[in-house]
């Protein structure tokens, strides 16, 4: 597409110049208008108020005499001049409100609804001078022929209702509803006295309630107009709540009834739902004989003649199913859920190829009810899950919920999206099942489905893991091959796309991923991820939920030399970063680490690479870096850190000799005077400083146990290598003296003899099975046969080391599925204890001796 050069084509020949200027006429005729709607210096001058006026006097002046938009003005500041004057706003403001409302255009009476609301909701005035002042108003403005205006009078006189006292009520609302309720009112007087009615039941006893509502409640629910009726019938249900069961049964059951079969769909919409809010208090003969056939016959109706309440009925269906679930028989248990099966691939026939030869055009408002009716169906899946019961999840719903999970629809699948943390809660070890929709809904093209499931990930993923019976988390990690996969494609197309916060958010719930999948797996799919992140993108908030999760993926990394990898990258990339930008970065996840690890970590990692930041050229690094000085000093241990007291003293005597920037100087003082004022640890405990110490002590005690888990993992594979060599011989050894057995026998049987030598044959065998079984017993390194006895003992067998920094060792019991640690008296260097290893010269001599003795008998044939 070539760009339009006007220029080139613009005739400036004298018949063609007119033709110009008539269009430069219409545009000044276009301009006029705005210069129109501009004050004149008298309307200037009429608007003008004198400055010497008090507020009181400002207001009254301009309720008086000044336009609407002033009058509107003081209005909406009624509430400031109740709190600052309240008797003269009360005696001189409030009665020229009522004036001027009388005549008030929309937005001045909105404005006074609302002011008025304020005025009650902070309580300005006592409810009786309220009562007195403003309800009068509020009554007199309740019908106003705006059906906006009286809507926003009615929702103030329902607040006042609940707080005005029982006597106020009666006298000045329930006794003039009587007349306001007859069918000679207008229509909006009978509406205003539907609602007003509702909320008087809650007002009064029973027995008032009976004999002066409830005539009121039938004459409109027998109204000739729909409006009112299907208003009544919304009120039903809050008028039941009052009266009580005895007489909801008695009163307003028969009513609902009645209203279920009227001429207009509104009514027998909102007799449905009342219904089905109603249910509660209704005992099992009334289900069970006037409110299932009722729910029958909307069903029925549904598909057929009222498509109306399709909608309404798709959205409770699950509140109804558990509701009647005590009344159902086997065949209506078994139609109702066909009935939802239904409900939940409504509209889905003719894309998914079903009656090609039927096709019928379906119009636009037709399509959007049926995906309001499917998103009804996904709303109310965990509800049905508990209809069916979970054990039969899988015969029943699992197809349903597979399409569910495939909708074409965006908002069905959000709505699963957000429903799937119950349904996996629901289905308690039979969750695995629904892996695959886990996978799919993570794979999803829509990010606000991402969004909703990433909510609660971190509890999906832990029940995906532990959920299950006689299933271990790593064997069910495995077979979801797909799971790690979706979880980096969901993170970047989340980091493609322009919402960050869903970034910023998905960020975050992946810091779980440490209790979910194994340490490489996140070393080599995620972590270096995080760093990519840090280090290109562009959103702040993004760049700090990948610095924490970075943090807590190194926290409970399990390899010293990847940790180590990590670090230097951190400082090298960050912390020695040619972009200042990196640089803050690096002090944000300082503030993680120092979160997260324990003082002693920081001050052996990042204690003096945080240091020299203080040398920066730019003065944004160095400010933030004083903000984060009080921290760092936080984390220092006397004696201890002695040295590193000593570097971060003479770093802050530089800074206040050399800095020249004035903000950051500025900062740097103010920071000196809060390090004074700190108080540091030492290493024995204090009581100022017990639980921030304990805690410290916790986190250290964690990384020291991830250490000796290392290299216990160490030990295990070279023993593993060892025991695996040994076994081979072992079986090449046992294989020769299979063999050198039937060659005994064979020699046995073919010389003659007596029968002595029959039985010394016998047990020459007998002899060399007993030692063979001892050589399988004995073949496995001792160390690994206490192993697998440690599960069922009450105490293994254990190995010390030391540990540095804590002044006391760790004794750590290898099982199978934690480490213990134990605090003990001495400390000394890693060693097995001697029985172990006297378990291990026995076993040695046995098998040179057992060979020996093979050896010798193979001489003596």
């Amino acid at each position: 597409m070539h760009p339009i050069i006007l220029f080139s084509k613009m005739d400036f020949s004298q018949n063609n110049l007119f033709g110009y200027i008539e269009d430069l006429q219409e545009l000044t005729i276009i301009e006029r208008p705005v210069r129109r709607s501009l004050k004149t210096p008298e309307e200037i001058e009429r608007l003008t108020v004198d400055e010497e006026l008090s507020d009181i006097e400002r207001a009254v002046y301009l309720l008086s005499s000044g336009q609407d938009i002033q009058g509107t003005s003081v209005v909406a500041n009624l509430p400031v001049l109740m709190r600052q004057n309240p008797a003269e706003t009360l005696r001189r403001v409030l009665p020229k409100i009522r004036e001027v409302l009388h005549i008030a255009g929309v937005e001045m009476q909105l404005t006074a609804a609302a002011s008025f609301l304020t005025v009650l909701q902070e309580e300005l005035v006592s409810i009786h001078t309220y009562s007195h002042s403003f309800l009068h108003i509020i009554l007199q403005n309740l019908e106003h022929r705006d059906a906006g205006v009286s809507n926003a009078w009615l929702e103030t006189l329902l607040a006042v209702i609940e707080a005005l006292p029982k006597e106020t009520t009666r006298h000045e609302i329930l006794n003039p509803l009587v007349s306001k309720a007859q069918l000679s009112q207008t229509l909006q007087s009978r509406l205003v006295s539907c609602k007003i009615m509702g909320k008087l039941a809650n007002k009064f006893e029973a027995h008032i309630i009976k004999r002066e509502i409830l005539p009121l409640v039938k004459s409109l629910c027998e109204d000739v107009e729909y409006e009112v009726r299907t208003c009544m019938c919304r009120q039903l249900e809050h008028i039941a709540q009052g009266i009580g069961t005895e007489l909801t049964k008695t009163v307003v059951l028969p009513e609902l009834v009645e209203l279920a079969r009227d001429e207009g769909s509104s009514v027998r919409l909102a007799a449905f739902e009342t219904l089905v809010n109603l249910l509660d208090m209704f005992d099992a003969d009334d289900r069970s004989q006037t409110v299932l056939p009722l729910v029958k016959s909307f069903c029925e109706k549904s598909f057929k003649a009222d498509e109306s309440i399709l909608i309404s009925l798709s959205f409770h269906l699950g509140k109804l199913c558990n509701g009647l679930y005590g009344i159902f028989t086997p065949e209506q248990h078994l139609r109702f859920l066909e009935f939802y099966k239904k409900l939940s691939t409504l509209g889905l026939q003719q894309e998914n190829g079903h009656n090609d030869n039927q096709l019928q055009l379906q119009t636009l408002e037709q399509e959007k009810k049926y995906i309001s009716v499917r998103k009804n169906c996904a709303y109310n899946f965990p509800a049905m899950i508990v209809f069916v019961d979970p054990k039969n999840f899988h015969l029943e719903l699992y197809s349903i919920f597979f399409c569910l999970c495939h909708d074409p629809e965006v908002p069905v699948r959000y709505t699963m999206a957000i429903s799937f943390y119950e349904v996996a809660k629901l289905l308690n070890s039979g969750v695995y099942t629904i892996r695959k929709e886990l996978v799919t809904l993570l794979q999803d093209e829509s990010l606000e489905v991402l969004d909703a499931l990433v909510g609660h990930l971190p509890e999906i993923l832990e029940l995906m893991t532990n959920g299950g019976e006689n299933s271990g988390s790593e064997s069910k990690l495995l077979s979801i091959p797909d799971l790690i996969p979706a979880l980096t494609t969901a993170e970047q197309r989340a980091a493609t796309s322009l919402k960050w916060r869903t970034h910023e958010k998905l960020l975050h719930k992946y810091a779980c991923l440490p209790h979910i999948i194994s340490s490489d797996q996140i070393y080599y799919r995620f972590l270096h991820r995080m760093l990519t992140i840090i280090l290109t993108n562009n959103v702040l908030p993004v760049q700090k939920a990948a610095a924490r999760t970075l943090c807590v993926y190194l926290r409970y990394n399990r390899k010293q030399e990847q940790r180590h990898e990590v670090i230097q990258k951190l400082i090298e990339q960050l912390g020695q970063g040619k972009s200042y930008w990196n640089r803050l970065r690096f002090l944000d996840t300082c503030e993680f680490i120092m979160e997260l690890f324990s003082k002693s970590f920081f001050c052996k990692y990042f204690f003096l690479p945080v240091l020299e930041l203080t040398h920066d050229p730019v003065a944004n690094v160095r400010m933030k870096l004083c903000y984060l000085l009080p921290k760092v000093k936080s984390t220092l241990k006397i004696p201890t850190d002695k040295h590193l007291l000593q570097q971060l003293e003479l770093c802050i005597r530089k800074l206040l000799c050399q800095e020249k920037d004035k903000d950051v100087l500025t900062i740097v003082k103010r920071t000196v005077l809060e390090l004074d004022r700190m108080e540091i640890s030492v290493d024995a405990f204090q009581k100022r400083f017990y639980e921030n110490d304990l805690l410290d002590q916790e986190k250290e005690r964690q990384e020291h146990l991830l250490l000796e888990m290392e290299q216990l993992e160490k030990e295990k594979q070279q023993n593993e290598g060892r025991s695996t060599i040994n076994d081979k011989m072992f079986e090449k050894k046992r294989r020769d003296s299979k063999t050198s057995s039937v060659l005994a026998k064979s020699i046995t049987l073919s010389v003659p003899g007596s029968s002595s030598g029959t039985s010394a044959g016998k047990e020459d065998k007998k002899s060399k099975l007993v030692r063979s079984q001892s050589f399988s017993t004995q073949a496995l390194h001792p160390k690994y046969s206490n192993i697998d006895k440690c599960p069922n003992k009450s105490s293994a067998t254990g190995y010390t080391s030391s540990v540095s920094g804590m002044g006391k060792s760790c004794k750590l019991s290898f099982s199978d599925d934690s480490f213990r640690v134990h605090s003990t008296g001495n400390s000394g260097n890693a060693a097995f204890p001697s029985s172990s290893s006297r378990n291990l010269f026995n076993s040695a001599d046995q098998k040179n001796n057992g060979n020996k003795e093979i050896q010798s008998r193979k001489m003596s044939m």
